[in-house]
């Protein structure tokens, strides 16, 4: 394809994508297909000579389009939005064509420059301290473009673990890393993404999960009793991550209270504000960022609020050295005589390669305008007040969680397979699309307003379909239910074999798959809060402080091994090839001597057989 066939491509590409959003409702809102489907309407090979534009156009209408979900449908209500806009699709246009690759500022200045510029104008636009801005005066802060909020929570938590170690071995230079590492202990609430476990799994580091409160807030009291019991262990407590805006229910934790709890142990905290982050472009709607100055580290995304498309997650630090000396290979093919004035990006984060990502940030802020992003929040606010109103009025329903942004949680009054079974066939007609949550052990539906322009009347459509599939799901007979269940009941005994059967295959390869250092924080038979060793009192250790004023002093104490629960665990995991070469030895003993190369001294707990406290 030349620049002139281009010119024309393009201009017809414009088209069909401006031609799909206008007339969008007219499609399904999810595919009626099932997996599989596109495997067989697509060569086994790829063709071997160019093919027709117009034959490659031809099959995106009819192979990919009736397998695409439409996020941008009036009557998609799942998940949160994904942002859409043209002025943002335009800015993606821009930088693909461009082509420019930014991972250092000689790479390409203006692809470094104008991302430091449009952070510290979201900064400012979501009410961030000035300590987390770039150009603020003395400020070692500054903000960065990743991929994803799983990204940011993952490049946190690596910067946290290697400041905490960094500090650690000041205290105790002659101990391993490894062993360092083995103490170190992070804390998440139970509503809080998955992608958090998933970091701590590839950080190699305990992960914690906290019991919010009837809210699902996660509470300071809750934190600091935990992380005092922790330390009391000998466990160092070094990251917390928050949620502003949880997946569930769209709930906020409490940073006024969590944030001293992480300065009085010197834990790094992490504030995920993936969804709510962009609403907080609103003045009235920064409640919740009562405490942000305690934090370490903040992000929010673009791409689900605030009209930008993915991937665009943005990401602040109150130090930023604290952050690229986790991050930081410098080969000399990759420097450049301005590394001293200049920020390089792939200090940053995980990839070296960048995209132009600032353009489309840039194209939306300034087509929009404060106000106007302001405006498409406030609406969306409104919307899910109106959805709210109508499930107040109807006695068969109830509000499962307080209201927040653009996120209702709602159920039909009864059990959770009356639920389950109207959001499945809600879902299964086509009519609207919604996804579940669990709320305090319930099966809650969860209406999202997503599209750009969503309406009034999009919402009350939404409603009427709702009521129409409550009232079929509550009429039907229950003896046509019971006939059904007694024709089930042979072929359901069978699947239930098959699957339970599944089922514990699956759990125990994912024990072995999981990280024992997650997992050994939810296993009561590992880890075990009666088992306690400190330091003696005559010889207090405490780290040395750092040049930063923000270190706070971070104590360890000597290792805690429990014999009788190691030995267990070795024999569940992959080590059984370590203990088949001692098939005729004494096992204790190999234990004993392998754990004696961690620390000077092991201590068995005086009776195993106690129960755990929880």
């Amino acid at each position: 394809m030349n620049s002139e066939e281009f010119r024309q491509r393009g201009k017809e590409m414009v088209d069909y994508i401006a031609d799909y959003l206008d007339t969008i409702e007219e499609r399904r809102v999810t595919p009626a297909i099932e997996p599989g489907y596109l495997r067989r309407l697509v060569p086994d090979e790829a063709p071997q000579k160019p093919e027709q534009w117009e034959d490659i156009m031809k099959d995106v209408e009819d192979k990919i389009m009736p397998g695409v979900t439409h996020w941008q449908h009036p009557r998609f209500h799942a998940y949160f939005p994904a942002g859409d806009s043209y002025p943002s699709l335009l800015g993606e246009m821009l930088g693909n064509g461009l082509g420019c690759i930014g991972f250092s500022w000689a790479a390409s200045p203006a692809c470094t420059e104008l991302e430091t510029i449009v952070l510290d104008w979201l900064g400012k636009m979501v009410g961030l301290p000035e300590q987390f801005l770039s150009f603020s005066e003395n400020s070692k802060g500054g903000g960065v473009i990743q991929g994803s909020a799983s990204e940011c929570v993952f490049v946190s938590m690596l910067a946290a673990r290697a400041h905490t170690i960094r500090q650690l071995k000041k205290q105790h230079p002659f101990v391993e890393e490894g062993v360092l590492l083995s103490k170190m202990m992070a804390y998440c609430s139970k509503e809080a993404h998955s992608c958090v476990e998933k970091a701590a799994m590839m950080a190699f580091v305990k992960l914690r999960i906290l019991e919010p409160d009837e809210n699902q807030s996660l509470r300071g009291a809750t934190l600091q009793q935990v992380m005092q019991e922790d330390r009391a262990m000998g466990l160092v407590p070094f990251y917390v991550e928050t949620t502003l805006g949880t997946t569930s229910c769209c709930s906020f934790d409490n940073l006024a209270e969590i944030g001293p709890v992480c300065e009085e142990f010197g834990a790094w905290l992490h504030v995920d504000g993936a969804y709510a982050g962009s609403s907080f472009i609103c003045p009235e709607l920064r409640g919740p960022m009562r405490g942000i100055e305690y934090a370490s580290s903040f992000n929010f995304n673009p791409n689900k609020f605030m009209l930008t498309h993915f991937d665009c997650s943005l990401m602040w630090v109150r130090d930023r050295f604290k952050l690229t000396q986790a991050l930081v290979v410098d080969p000399l093919y990759l420097q450049h005589s301005y590394s001293e004035k200049s920020i390089d990006y792939r200090h940053w984060g995980i990839p070296l390669s960048r995209r132009f990502r600032a353009l489309k940030i840039w194209f939306v802020v300034r087509s929009f305008g404060i106000e106007g992003l302001q405006k498409y929040i406030r609406d969306h606010c409104r919307l899910a007040r109106r959805f709210e109103a109508h499930v107040r009025k109807e006695p068969r329903f109830e509000v499962a969680s307080p209201v927040h942004l653009g996120l209702v949680c709602f159920r039909l009054r009864g059990t959770n397979d009356i639920n389950q079974k109207l959001l499945s066939s809600i879902n299964a007609s086509g009519k609207l699309h919604m996804v579940p949550a669990s709320l305090n052990d319930k099966y809650v539906i969860r209406f999202c307003v997503c599209r750009q322009t969503a309406t009034e009347e999009d919402i009350d459509y939404a409603w009427e379909v709702i009521r129409q599939f409550a009232t079929d799901v509550q009429e039907t007979k229950p003896e046509i239910i019971e006939n059904y269940s007694q024709l089930k009941k042979p072929v359901e005994a069978e699947e239930e074999v098959v699957k339970a059967e599944r089922v514990r295959k699956q759990d125990a390869s994912l024990q072995y798959k999981r990280s024992f250092f997650v997992r050994m924080v939810s296993d009561p038979k590992i880890y075990n809060p009666k088992i306690v060793r400190s330091l003696p009192s005559n010889n207090p250790r405490r780290h040395t402080t750092s040049e930063s004023s923000e270190d706070s002093n971070v104590s360890i104490n000597s290792p805690t091994i429990d014999l009788d629960v190691l030995e267990e665990l070795m024999q569940r995991s992959d080590l059984k090839e370590v203990l088949q070469e001692a098939k005729n030895k004494d096992r204790r003993a190999l234990i004993k001597k392998t754990t004696s190369d961690l620390s000077e001294r092991i201590l068995v707990a005086p009776s195993v057989s106690q129960e755990p406290e929880h």
